[in-house]
């Protein structure tokens, strides 16, 4: 933790440690309050739920913001784009999916179609959920995501 974010922890009963530790859970991981209350009473910290999620209400932004732009730099510097087709009541979409390069969904969309429009709205959402452009970029070969790249994120790497 950097010592900006440190100084909203102050007079607090918990180290920013715990508090920390408890919001990330409650934002890594699809876990109920009451959860994270049981998984932190094993490691000997008594906590109520409703504390808990205070925590995550008052510190969640600024953790995940944070968990954000430090995933940024360390892994999310790659990622590649990971199409397929699905069938929905008998119509093709396309699920168009963000994958780093730890396997981990960056991000999902399902589309109906697959042209420059669809590969600037993926691209966009990605930049956006992300906060940052990435260095390399791997996609299949398909055109439009050339063209998207060229028009949002021109200086990024494009891999094929």
């Amino acid at each position: 933790m950097t010592e900006a974010l440190q100084a909203h922890f102050k007079r607090h009963r918990f180290p920013f440690e715990i508090i920390a530790h408890a919001v990330w859970l409650s934002y890594r991981f699809p876990l109920s309050f009451r959860d994270i209350e049981d998984l932190l009473a094993e490691r000997g910290i008594n906590v109520s739920f409703q504390t808990v999620s205070e925590w995550a209400a008052k510190f969640g932004l600024k953790i995940a913001h944070q968990l954000r732009r430090r995933s940024c730099g360390h892994f999310a510097d790659t990622w590649q784009l990971d199409v397929m087709v699905v069938a929905i009541k008998g119509k093709k979409y396309w699920l168009c999916r963000a994958v780093d390069a730890n396997d981990d969904v960056l991000d999902a969309l399902l589309q109906s179609r697959r042209n420059k429009a669809a590969a600037l709205r993926l691209t966009t959402k990605q930049l956006k959920d992300q906060g940052a452009a990435s260095r390399v970029m791997v996609t299949d070969k398909l055109r439009s995501y050339s063209a998207a790249k060229a028009e949002l994120i021109s200086g990024v790497e494009h891999r094929s």
